[in-house]
């Protein structure tokens, strides 16, 4: 910071104001970690001493917290991809299932807000459609934060709903999908080239909550990439020119996104499949009649909680992600760090066995 010439690159120095922010506040929870362990091999020296079965239930608190942020921290150590770092674009749109998945939507949408407020991320809703009846048919949020796409990447796809519908009088259980789509917001001047003559830009009034001036001109922008068929909207902006600059953002995104994916489609002689948005295709079903299940259907982790799943409570799905894991294992530091948290782990299984044995079978670590 000191260094001549560190604030003549405005951009460049801001960003690496940022990143030693986000190396700081590693270090610093790397520390309270260290300390917060220490409390917890004291109160267990505390307990063997004077065989107080009383501190117990203590020791179950301290380790529960401890275990939490642990996984927290362990879980940022693994997002290293090039923009794991940035803010997260999230699209919902209903798919089969008409007023019911417009309903899914609004759920899933307060579903990630709520996830969002409990990590500090901020959220923006960029694009908003209500639903013809009820619900919203599709939504663009983006969510602030670090790490917040690298988080976020592993909800794209189709979600599945099956409960009693509230909409139908006879109160027969229905299916309902949404896809949720995932994008980094790069802020980066990216390098891709586009032909104008290959968009098509629609004008038209905003909707949803936005104040007076939403609603009264013609200010969102909807842009079709006829070659890819690839859609972006925004209308949160107040003028017309800058919801075409953040469409035009969003775009160019996406479509470098897309071309990593055909690069990495060329190197493995995979194509990738195209997912539908109705049965079959879906990476995750919440199931709420006649029981009540959440269950991933790329690792096997579930959770019996809809109603705290539903309230933003969905760390346990991308934890158990294999990509997180791959990602971390490209890298010597990621070799090195690995066998850190295998000796933390053993150690947690070794103080979980010794004090709570009945626990550990099933448990995160057991």
């Amino acid at each position: 910071m000191e260094e001549p010439g560190f604030w003549d690159n405005a951009d460049k120095a801001n960003n690496s104001m940022k990143e030693l922010k986000n190396l700081k506040d590693t270090v610093e929870e790397y520390h309270r970690l260290e300390t917060a362990w220490e409390d917890v091999e004291t109160l267990l020296e505390m307990g063997y001493e004077e065989n107080d079965a009383s501190l117990i239930p203590e020791v179950q608190e301290a380790m529960a917290d401890f275990e939490k942020r642990f996984e927290h921290l362990r879980i940022k150590t693994l997002l290293s991809e090039e923009y794991d770092g940035d803010n997260a674009i999230v699209t919902l749109h209903a798919g089969a299932g008409g007023t019911e998945a417009c309903d899914w939507v609004s759920m899933l949408f307060r579903m990630y807000t709520r996830w969002a407020e409990k990590h500090g991320f901020t959220t923006t809703v960029l694009d908003y459609l209500d639903g013809e009846e009820a619900g919203i048919k599709s939504v663009t949020v983006e969510i602030a934060g670090e790490n917040a796409y690298g988080y976020m990447k592993s909800e794209k796809g189709i979600h599945r709903l099956v409960r009693i519908s509230p909409f139908n009088a006879a109160g027969k259980r229905q299916t309902s999908f949404a896809s949720c789509d995932v994008m980094p917001d790069i802020e980066e001047d990216l390098d891709i080239e586009i032909n104008e003559d290959d968009l098509r830009i629609d004008t038209y009034r905003s909707s949803g909550a936005g104040g007076q001036h939403i609603n009264k001109t013609s200010s969102a922008i909807r842009i079709t990439h006829l070659p890819t068929n690839i859609v972006v909207q925004c209308q949160n902006e107040r003028s017309q020119h800058m919801n075409k600059d953040k469409a035009m953002q969003m775009l160019k995104a996406k479509l470098y996104l897309l071309k990593q994916q055909e690069n990495q489609e060329k190197l493995s002689g995979i194509r990738g499949e195209v997912k539908d948005n109705a049965w079959g295709s879906q990476i995750r079903s919440y199931v709420m009649q006649p029981y009540k299940l959440v269950k991933d259907h790329r690792t096997g982790a579930e959770s019996s909680n809809v109603d705290a799943v539903m309230d933003g409570d969905i760390d346990l799905f991308y934890q158990c992600l294999p990509e997180m894991e791959q990602s971390f294992k490209k890298s010597a530091a990621g070799t090195i760090k690995q066998l850190q948290w295998g000796i933390i782990c053993a150690t947690i299984v070794l103080v979980k066995t010794s004090v709570f044995p009945m626990r550990t079978k099933g448990g995160i670590y057991g």
